[in-house]
């Protein structure tokens, strides 16, 4: 190999930790583990079940990407990231008494929450101070269905309680409002570790968007 000004490079060592040296244009310090990816959308941007059904597939067709150990039927995470499905948080909306669910008014905190109820209600209390702070509105809080049927004994051990926060788009322009969500997300997961109200780690805000909302979790990408 050469390096640009085409002086010949040295054939690259192994470091003890087992990387290669620095070397050309490659850096050890660039290293890093990745997961694997796939990305399905409709060019002209119409809306369908299609579209999530074949983001499902290619996750399941990822399954070489990720990772299980002794329990084989729970991996190390898999997931979808999707636009907001407004016409059914619509509907959620009505039913769970939130009134009108407006389009870009809005924002979805996907949330992982303690399963004891008083750390929960703790860990709640904390994130709605933090959207009221920042002069957002707490809408209210939806309780995601669940099928643990899908997951390892051992991902069942460690699952928290899910849960989604809607918020309500106050005195900002719609332009804005996505920055404000991820100030709101991170100052809130600070304020939860500060307050130590999460003592065995299981909260955690998976996304907050007022465009996008994830759903994931320890499972295998096939279930």
């Amino acid at each position: 190999m050469n390096t640009p000004t085409g002086t010949p490079t040295a054939t690259p060592t192994a470091t003890p930790t087992g990387k290669p040296t620095r070397w050309g244009m490659y850096d050890p310090e660039t290293e890093h583990d990745a997961c694997g990816v796939g990305f399905v959308a409709h060019i002209k941007g119409e809306k369908s079940r299609a579209i999530v059904e074949q983001g499902l597939e290619v996750l399941s067709r990822l399954s070489h990407r990720g990772a299980c150990g002794c329990d084989p039927d729970s991996g190390d995470g898999a997931g979808i990231l999707m636009q907001i499905p407004e016409r059914f948080f619509k509907r959620e909306g009505l039913r769970l008494g939130f009134g009108e669910l407006r389009r870009r008014r809005y924002g979805v905190a996907q949330v992982f929450l303690p399963p004891d109820r008083r750390a929960r209600a703790t860990c709640q209390e904390l994130v709605e101070r933090v959207v009221q702070e920042e002069g957002q509105e707490v809408i209210g809080w939806r309780e995601v269905p669940i099928d643990t049927s899908q997951i390892g004994p051992l991902a069942r051990q460690v699952m928290p309680a899910f849960r989604q926060l809607f918020i309500r788009l106050r005195r900002l322009p719609p332009s804005a409002f996505e920055r404000k969500l991820y100030i709101i997300r991170k100052l809130a997961e600070n304020r939860v570790a500060d307050a130590g109200a999460d003592p065995d780690g299981r909260f955690h805000i998976a996304s907050l968007s007022s465009e996008t909302l994830v759903y994931k979790g320890l499972l295998l990408p096939e279930r």
